[in-house]
């Protein structure tokens, strides 16, 4: 399973605080990418090893939705602030929420959604995706 993460500013510390949490129970090692900021500041809080990416505003976002398109991705963890949105990361949003839908790919837009996907995950909920990209 490969994971990509990516979280708007103000849900970054969020990010590093829940995958922190979460690696706190041990976990098969699972592939993870991710945009830049979020990579680095959630592997130097957890020693996390993640491909990192540009950051959002630099491409980062794009190099992620290549990959949901290349069926390279099987779960999305994308922290968005709805509370305050920008106008130029409203497309960038849409685009990689509208790809996961047309390839299938779980995506957790807040905490609540990614326990449940991990969670999910742990329990092999998700296997069928090792079907689809075979």
């Amino acid at each position: 399973m490969n994971i990509a993460i990516t979280a708007l500013t103000r849900k970054k510390e969020l990010m590093v605080q829940f995958l922190h949490c979460l690696l706190r129970h041990p976990q098969p090692a699972t592939p993870c990418v991710g945009t830049g900021t979020t990579s680095k500041m959630v592997s130097e809080a957890t020693g996390l090893e993640i491909q990192r990416f540009l950051s959002g505003s630099q491409g980062g976002d794009q190099q992620i939705a290549a990959r949901i398109a290349c069926n390279e991705i099987d779960l999305l963890l994308f922290f968005r602030d709805p509370l305050n949105p920008k106008s130029h990361e409203a497309a960038n949003d849409m685009n990689l929420l509208r790809l996961c839908d047309m390839h299938n790919i779980p995506v957790a837009t807040n905490i609540a959604t990614a326990e449940v996907l991990i969670h999910g995950l742990e329990r092999g909920d998700l296997d069928w995706r090792n079907i689809l990209r075979d």
